[in-house]
């Protein structure tokens, strides 16, 4: 099987910021993983990323939210964005960003 692409699109995010999704179908775990899924998922806010998740070869499953990068246990795909989502929800509230639509 080669890499399929699950999803690539971006999403408009309140007034000032987007966020990419980059999901592939991978035959076997990228090193440091140990799931099919090749993902990278970017909140970006006044042209700097804020918010990423990725599972860089290497390095395996993890995220940034702002300076501080942790390890990330991916669970599926659906665990994976609603993560995801919810730590960009809790940045722009923590940052003072009003909330407009997720696209």
């Amino acid at each position: 099987m080669k890499a399929r692409l699950v999803t690539r699109e971006r999403r408009r995010i309140g007034q000032h910021g987007f966020a990419d999704l980059l999901i592939w179908r991978v035959p076997h775990p990228v090193d440091g993983s140990r799931h099919g899924f090749k993902y990278s998922l970017a909140f970006v806010h006044h042209e700097a990323c804020v918010v990423r998740y990725d599972n860089e070869r290497g390095k395996g499953d993890h995220r940034h939210v702002g300076d501080q990068e942790t390890a990330y246990d991916f669970v599926s795909l659906d665990r994976l964005l609603g993560d995801f989502f919810a730590d960009v929800m809790e940045w722009m509230d923590a940052h003072g960003d009003l909330r407009g639509p997720i696209d």
